[in-house]
Formats: structure tokens, C-alpha cells, sequence
């Protein structure tokens, strides 16, 4: 093993916590969501929200069911101030959510923030300072003792002038930012003065303590450690919400969540589709449908999150990924040959799931019914030259009706492959229908039916007489033979013609539309004397005038060979 290091940076040292119970717990319940889209989302956007698209996005988070709602910076700009008092003033504000603004422990920006609140059914004010010796010492040139000298003033005038609004419910949360690269026993101890200092927390109205991942300096493990350590050893647990807030700067902010959810965390702050500063905050959409798609409900609605997924889109100028998990355009298609037919069978045995696995779904490659986040079924399996025969098959079911055997799909496959390779691109489905219509409902060839007339024997109506008028290279040809049905009696008269014994080697039928709309399809293979068989298809108002244009398919591929 290489155990070489890098000395221009340092391993993060581990927690010293053997005794850590979080590994042996389960996610039995989902958290409060915090949306900070409109504030550190819209942040970190090349061209911030404009007043109009921040009231958009503020509406669809509230449809969402988001009830921690992180509007604005007050105090930082007129635009976030005003946008503030537009919420208020115009009441936009839902009666079960909470509107937050975000401020630094500064009296005269505490001060704006309270202004922005004013009239405000239901208010956070989200005061943080900079804990970790990092930002103290090199960026604002404080001390500790300082530092909880500054958080204590701030939080006293946050008590007075929250004091100040009966008709406000306001609430209080306090971050430490980048708690991950702070000294734990700093940390608990600036904590515990806020606690006391703000005096005011009740198991009913409890103060919001943000522990926030603000760089992911460290593995996911060590941010559950760290959460797991503070609910063990802040005082008066049963009077805080412990809130997590994960950014994504070593591509692991999910799981940093879920793990710290594990530890005891309360409440996940996030946004949608993970906006955010650098690489992002968590990605609030993941989080919520991974726990739905453990069965947990989460009280957010992502029922058409296609739709809301183009809003963000729209209002952002920024782009979804398209393998972003459960957003992103790809991330139910297959174009591996072997998945596509995985999902084609399982999607057919679905009715078997509840029985075999006691889940109502389980289908492979798919973890998640793509249709509970609005998401179409015909999406699921895309066509490229690397696309087998159950995924072509699947494709013509889902958008054409047509149930292709599966004894045929072999040679559906090949013709389908062959198209992709030509074109050397992804096919749409109307290009799989076009192939399979080419190949085998009306391939060119040299025969053109120009009519069938099956008639029952008058002594022995299984024995029919049939009659054929056929164009053959463009000359008209009739044909009598009889058979023990129509479709054995048209055979027999297409061995007169072709000069050779044909066979009926597999024949499927089947329905297209219902009512005056119906149409058959047969689907026939036919035994030649050389030793090929060759799939036909056919299709009429009529089965077995179906069946007999699907020996004539074979017979055009046949003699194309």
C-alpha cells in the first residue's frame, strides 16, 4: 500500500469517538427542510434573481412543501430588503411557513434585519459568526474569547428586538460557520452562552443551532462524528433543533446529510438541484426522494419534478445535469442492451413484486417508479447501437402498442442495430418504428397481395379453399390451394408460387387499439428449405388476413437475400 502523503496539505484527524452509535441507526423519519435557495443559491448565481423571478421561485418552494423558507440577506441589499417586504406586505407568506434572513452579528445589520421583518407572521433571524481559527484569526483578526464577546452582544439585541414583536413568531438560529474546521469544545462553549444568552428557547419554540459543512473539508463520516458529539453533549438538547447545512466540495454533501441524519440531525438546509456556491450546496431534491425511495414520507411534493426542474431552469439560467440523480433527463434511460431487456421483463413481472419482495415496486436498474416524480414510462429505454432486443422491444410496446414475440426480437434487433450503425447516432422512435416497418409489415420485395379468399369446404368447414391474387414482379398471378385453415391454405398456395416447401415454424397474433379502432397483428417465422427462418409481419382489421400478409413479409425478406 502507497502511504506516501501529499506536504502541502494534511489528513483531517479523526474524531475521538469509539463509542459513536450512528453507524446501527436507520432514517426512520424525515427532517424539517430549510430552503436557502433564494439566499445562498441566488448568491452564487452569474445573474442573481430578479424581484419577479425570486416571487416565482418563492411560490414554488411553497408548493413544493417546504416550510423553512431562507428569503433574503436584509440588510445586505435594498433588493433583499425590498423583496422582504413584498413577502410581507402582499401576504405571500403561507400560514405554516417560516420566511428566514440571514445576518451577521453586526448591530446595525441585526437591526435592518428586524426592520425587513416587520409585520411578518412567522420569522427566523439567522445570525452566524466565524468560528473556525481559519476565518478568526486570518480573515477578521478575532480571538475566541472575542468572538463569543460579539455573539453574545448580538444575541442579546436579537432577544430585545424579537421581544419587541408579539405579533411575530420569531425564531432564532445560530451558526458557527465551518464548524467542520472549528475546534469542538469552541464551538460547544460559543453554543452554550448563545443558549443562555437568548433565554427564550422552549421544547415548543426551540432555538436552531446550524452546524454547517460551509467548505467539505472533511469525509462524511467525520461530519456525522462531529454531530453525533454535539447532541450528546450540548446541555439542553430537547430545546434546539439540530440543523445540517452540506456543501459539496468533494462531491459527498448527500451523504455528509444523510449520515449526520443518522447522528441526530433535525433539519437539512439545501437547495434544489444543489445551486450554491463553488461546487454547490446539497442537493435538497436528492435527499428527500432518497429517503422516499425508502418508503419515507418526506412532506415535499416532487410529483412533476420535470416541471419544476424547467422553472428552476428558466429563472436561474442554469442548467439541470442530465445524470443529475432523479432531475436529470438520462437518469431513467438505459441504452445497454442487457438493462434495457432487464427492465423490459421487470416492468412486465411488476404485478409479482408485492408477492416476491413485499414492495410494491422493485424493477431492475430502476430503484424509484420514475412515475411518482412525473417522469414518462417511453423515456426509460433509449436506442443506440449498443441496444438489445428487449429495449427495442419495449420501445415499439410503450409508443406503438406492438407487442413484438420474443422469438422475433432476435432479428428486430439485428435490424435495428444496423440502422444505428449507419446513421451512427441515438434513434428516435419513430426510426425504430420506420425500421421495423421496412423490415418486416412491408418490406420491398416482389410480391404485392392483391387479395385473399379463404372459403369453408361446404361438407367440412375446417377445410378451406383459399384463393390468391398476387402481383408477382409486377405481373398479376392468381393462386388455388386449400388448407386446414386460411392461413395453411394461403401457405399452400405460396408454395405453388415460391416453388419450394415453406413452413410456419412460430406464429404469434395479437391486438392493436380496441373497439371499431382495433387492428390485428400476426406475426409469423417461416421454415425454408435451406434451413433459414425469417419473421414476417402483418397487420389488418382482420386476423387472418394479418397473418397471411406476414408470410408474404417473410417471403419479400427471403428473396432479398
Amino acid at each position: 500500500m502507497n502511504t506516501t502523503t501529499v506536504a502541502k496539505y494534511s489528513r483531517p484527524a479523526a474524531i475521538d469517538l469509539p463509542d459513536r452509535t450512528w453507524p446501527g441507526k436507520e432514517i426512520t423519519r424525515a427532517p424539517i427542510w430549510c430552503s436557502v435557495d433564494l439566499r445562498d443559491g441566488n448568491q452564487a448565481l452569474p445573474n442573481p434573481l430578479s424581484p419577479a423571478a425570486k416571487l416565482e421561485y418563492f411560490q414554488l418552494l411553497c408548493d413544493i412543501g417546504v416550510k423553512h423558507i431562507e428569503v433574503a440577506f436584509p440588510s445586505a441589499s435594498k433588493d433583499d430588503f425590498d423583496f422582504t417586504r413584498k413577502l410581507i406586505e402582499e401576504g405571500h407568506i403561507p400560514e405554516d411557513v417560516f420566511i428566514m434572513g440571514l445576518t451577521q452579528c453586526r448591530e446595525h445589520l441585526i437591526a435592518k434585519t428586524f426592520e425587513s421583518f416587520r409585520g411578518a407572521p412567522r420569522a427566523i433571524c439567522h445570525a452566524y459568526v466565524a468560528a473556525s481559527d481559519l476565518h478568526m484569526k486570518q480573515v477578521f483578526g478575532l480571538t475566541r474569547e472575542k468572538t463569543i464577546e460579539m455573539a453574545k452582544r448580538s444575541v442579546e439585541q436579537i432577544r430585545d428586538l424579537a421581544a419587541q414583536m408579539p405579533d411575530t413568531d420569531v425564531r432564532f438560529e445560530f451558526s458557527p460557520e465551518e464548524y467542520t474546521d472549528s475546534d469542538f469544545e469552541f464551538v460547544l462553549e460559543l453554543c452554550e452562552t448563545v443558549f443562555e444568552t437568548w433565554g427564550r428557547a422552549t421544547v415548543e419554540q426551540p432555538l436552531i443551532f446550524n452546524l454547517p459543512a460551509t467548505v467539505e473539508r472533511r469525509p462524511p463520516n467525520h461530519y456525522a462524528d462531529m454531530i453525533e458529539m454535539f447532541c450528546r453533549r450540548f446541555s439542553r438538547r430537547d430545546k434546539v433543533i439540530v440543523s445540517l447545512h452540506s456543501h459539496n466540495d468533494q462531491g459527498m454533501a448527500v451523504a455528509a446529510t444523510e449520515l449526520a441524519l443518522l447522528a441526530g440531525g433535525d433539519r437539512v438546509e439545501g437547495t434544489l438541484f444543489g445551486h450554491g456556491e463553488r461546487t454547490g450546496n446539497v442537493d435538497m431534491v436528492v435527499v428527500a426522494n432518497n429517503l422516499f425511495s425508502r418508503g419515507i414520507e418526506t412532506g415535499l411534493d416532487f410529483s412533476n419534478l420535470d416541471e419544476i426542474a424547467r422553472t428552476v431552469e428558466r429563472l436561474t439560467g442554469m442548467g439541470v445535469y442530465y445524470r443529475q440523480p432523479y432531475s436529470g433527463e438520462l437518469v431513467f434511460t438505459a441504452f445497454s442492451g442487457s438493462h434495457q431487456d432487464a427492465i423490459n421483463k421487470g416492468m412486465h413481472k411488476l404485478s409479482q413484486a408485492a408477492e416476491i419482495f413485499g414492495m410494491g415496486w422493485k424493477v431492475p436498474y430502476l430503484h424509484v417508479d420514475p412515475a411518482d416524480l412525473g417522469r414518462e414510462y417511453e423515456g426509460l429505454i433509449r436506442i443506440n447501437s449498443q441496444s438489445g432486443k428487449g429495449g427495442i422491444a419495449w420501445v415499439l410496446e410503450q409508443e406503438y402498442a406492438l407487442s413484438v414475440p420474443k422469438p422475433m426480437q432476435p432479428e428486430l434487433g439485428r435490424a435495428v442495430q444496423a440502422f444505428s450503425d449507419e446513421v451512427g447516432r441515438e434513434l428516435t422512435s419513430a426510426e425504430v418504428m420506420d425500421v421495423f416497418q421496412k423490415t418486416f409489415l412491408s418490406p420491398a420485395g416482389p410480391y404485392a397481395l392483391a387479395g385473399y379468399w379463404p372459403r369453408p369446404d361446404d361438407e367440412n368447414p375446417t377445410w378451406i379453399h383459399g384463393e390468391v391474387k398476387v402481383d408477382v414482379d409486377g405481373q398479376p398471378r392468381t393462386l388455388k390451394a386449400d388448407g386446414n385453415g386460411p392461413v395453411d391454405a394461403f401457405a399452400h398456395c405460396m408454395r405453388e408460387l415460391g416453388g419450394e416447401d415453406i413452413k410456419i415454424a412460430d406464429y404469434h397474433e395479437d391486438t392493436m387499439g380496441k373497439g371499431s379502432d382495433a387492428r390485428a397483428m400476426a406475426y409469423i417465422s417461416l421454415a425454408f428449405e435451406d434451413g433459414t427462418a425469417l419473421f414476417g409481419a402483418g397487420s389488418d382489421t382482420n386476423i387472418d388476413q394479418a397473418a397471411v400478409r406476414a408470410i408474404l413479409a417473410a417471403m419479400n425478406r427471403k428473396a432479398k437475400q
